[in-house]
């Protein structure tokens, strides 16, 4: 309550004034006349001064507790929208309001823009996962020095970016799915007082994440082979599905899809917890004079969360990788989740697990950075900031 009165309280003088509020709500996107704003301070006002101190301010809040707090964070939660490539976290959420008035489909468009161009500019040290994940081995040292060696040399400078284009283009419909995925849940597992709480809310956010991936599963399938493919093996993303159901029938398109659902549950639930406990702890111990952290402590704690996401859920990842190219790989047995996972544990060791780790984590802060930079740009352009 401090902390949002001082933020308001823009020249200092332990006073809020009206056009203090009109200022601070141009700031978070809302534009008010200063009669409504004069509005908001009689609420609040108890001497009739037309402003408002620490002591009226802390015992309106007080004795007059907010009944929907996430209307005041929506601005906040609005901001934090990342995207690292592995879009496995909670749906955005959206008032009906700006369901109303189209802000939704611009939230979503700008999101979406901001992980196409973000997954673009790191696509290369993804595809170098990807061969880790599946060609590394004790008896192949491939590291990111000759990983990139080996695909230069393979295929040139251009194949780096190999299974890219189905990585982009599998957002706006992931997007889309988990969108109106998570609406439905969330009307399925709201009370009967008409609230949602923080467990009913996850749980609605890991159903719609689960739904999502089901639906686009095999652009995922897609992404790995093509990624994994030597030069001219395909001539694109049609060419590769047409090979694939060629010989291998439908149910190739769903390999690995087991340990890839195991996984949303300790990715998303990890990212989120991890990153609210870092937002909070430096709320609590840094924040002096505003509320908020600030673009590079959001950034960090982003990336910080995210990789402690990945820690938890990485060997599920190179385990689905796997069972994904183990049909392209030449003598490669078709082993299940349980048998893979035991044969990698009995040949590389634990570490095993987590071939391919080292560029997975090179990837973050710049996929977080653009995604953040790109979300704003976007953002401005279509008039939602």
């Amino acid at each position: 309550m401090k902390l949002a009165f001082k933020s308001l309280d823009k020249n200092n003088d332990g006073k809020i004034e009206a056009s203090e509020v009109v200022q601070s709500l141009k700031i978070l996107g809302i534009s008010i006349s200063e009669k409504q704003a004069e509005k908001i301070l009689q609420s609040i006002d108890a001497d009739g001064t037309m402003t408002v101190d620490w002591n009226e301010w802390r015992d309106h809040f007080m004795f007059n507790p907010a009944t929907d707090i996430e209307e005041i964070i929506r601005y906040w939660k609005h901001s934090t929208v990342l995207d690292i490539g592995d879009s496995l976290t909670v749906p955005d959420e959206f008032t009906e309001e700006e369901k109303k008035t189209g802000q939704w489909w611009r939230q979503l468009l700008a999101g979406g823009v901001a992980g196409a161009v973000s997954r673009t500019g790191t696509a290369p040290l993804d595809r170098l996962k990807v061969m880790m994940q599946v060609h590394g081995s004790k008896s192949n040292k491939m590291n990111i020095a000759s990983g990139f060696k080996q695909m230069l040399k393979e295929g040139g400078v251009l194949s780096l970016w190999r299974g890219n284009g189905v990585n982009v283009v599998k957002i706006a419909p992931e997007t889309a799915i988990k969108f109106w995925a998570y609406e439905k849940y969330k009307k399925l597992l709201t009370k009967d007082d008409g609230k949602l709480g923080t467990i009913e809310r996850f749980v609605s956010g890991s159903l719609a994440g689960a739904t999502a991936q089901t639906s686009i599963y095999p652009m995922e399938v897609l992404k790995t082979r093509l990624a994994v493919g030597k030069t001219g093996q395909y001539s694109g993303m049609f060419d590769c599905a047409k090979k694939i159901l060629k010989r291998e029938g439908v149910k190739a398109f769903y390999k690995g899809y087991i340990p890839n659902i195991l996984g949303i549950i300790p990715y998303a639930g990890i990212d989120l917890a991890v990153y609210e406990l870092l937002k909070s702890t430096w709320l609590e111990h840094y924040a002096s004079s505003s509320a908020n952290p600030g673009v590079f402590v959001l950034l960090g704690c982003g990336t910080a969360s995210s990789t402690c996401g990945q820690l938890a859920s990485y060997p599920l990842a190179l385990i689905r990788t796997r069972m994904q190219a183990q049909a392209s790989v030449e003598g490669a047995p078709q082993l299940n989740m349980v048998a893979l996972f035991q044969r990698i544990i009995a040949t590389e060791g634990f570490r095993g697990l987590y071939r391919g780790i080292a560029p997975n984590f090179m990837k973050v802060l710049p996929a977080v950075s653009i995604s953040y930079v790109v979300y704003e740009k976007m953002k401005q352009n279509l008039g939602i900031a």
